[in-house]
């Protein structure tokens, strides 16, 4: 309970908002670009990674709770709990030191990638109808015009899309963290684990 405390400290709950309007801004540019990644997800990927991962998940699942009832898209928000996970895992390995070398961010981000492609697959099939009007929605044609069936194709765009995504946006946060002063750094609950 002391760790919680310590990573809910001030610094992480100013971050919080800073975060989610990195997320939201910088997703709500790629999406109307119709690139097929997302980028989203690199303010909670921060929170995750500097401030733990329970920091990292109500920063996700913030986002896009907010994004969609805000009215900017409203198709995000069922999918805050694929967002809470990112941030989540953003945070443990952030605590296993896989923040601390580029490649393991990279693998980190694969990884999280994944994880996120299977949790939002029934997501996007059943909520959806396998349309977000983003980039990827090529990629989940492409397979329903092979022949598979709406989810297999989400979840085929996912594992095809996401692991990049989530591994462009942890390396982009390893970056962010490199460039950042220890002394503004060390501020964080877990800057330990990133340096």
């Amino acid at each position: 309970m002391e760790r919680l405390k310590r990573d809910f400290s001030t610094i992480s709950l100013v971050m919080i908002p800073v975060a989610i309007a990195i997320n939201i801004v910088i997703g709500t540019i790629v999406y109307a670009l119709k690139l097929p990644l997302y980028l989203d997800s690199i303010g909670t990927v921060f929170a995750g990674a500097v401030a733990g991962p329970w920091v990292g998940a109500l920063t996700g699942a913030l986002t896009n709770i907010i994004w969609g009832l805000s009215g900017i898209n409203p198709g995000y928000t069922p999918y805050w709990p694929v967002a809470a996970i990112i941030g989540l895992l953003a945070g443990i390995f952030s605590g296993i030191g896989w923040f601390k070398s580029w490649w393991k961010a990279i693998i980190a981000g694969l990884i999280t990638g994944l994880v996120a492609a299977f949790v939002s697959g029934p997501i996007t099939t059943y909520i959806a109808g396998g349309v977000t009007g983003s980039g990827t929605d090529v990629v989940v044609a492409v397979f329903r015009n092979a022949g598979w069936g709406l989810l297999p194709s989400t979840w085929a765009q996912g594992a095809i899309s996401d692991p990049f995504d989530k591994a462009a946006s942890f390396l982009i946060v390893w970056v962010v963290i490199r460039a950042l002063p220890l002394r503004f750094l060390d501020r964080f609950s877990r800057a330990e684990d990133v340096r």
